[in-house]
């Protein structure tokens, strides 16, 4: 009968997602510096667009920390706006 409860369990739910955790948050995480370009191209799309961070991971104070980094990037030239 526990096999019956978890085949049903697992039809009202077809897909377990695992929560995924803050690459910025921990001991070992890398600081967010608007000059770590390398750091900063992973969170923005190929044609530019800072990636949201239902995607990514990133936390809701980190996402703004990243954004503002990026954005101050592209401002002093080290980042394009778009790319074509």
């Amino acid at each position: 009968m526990a096999i019956r409860d978890l085949t049903t369990a697992q039809a009202r739910r077809p897909f377990q997602r695992r929560r995924k955790t803050c690459p910025f948050s921990g001991d070992n995480a890398p600081k967010i510096d608007y000059m770590d370009v390398r750091l900063l191209q992973r969170y923005v799309s190929e044609r530019g667009k800072i990636v949201p961070s239902r995607i990514t991971a990133v936390s809701a104070l980190k996402q703004r920390e990243l954004a503002r980094a990026i954005k101050r990037a592209r401002f002093i030239g080290l980042m394009p706006y778009a790319m074509n």
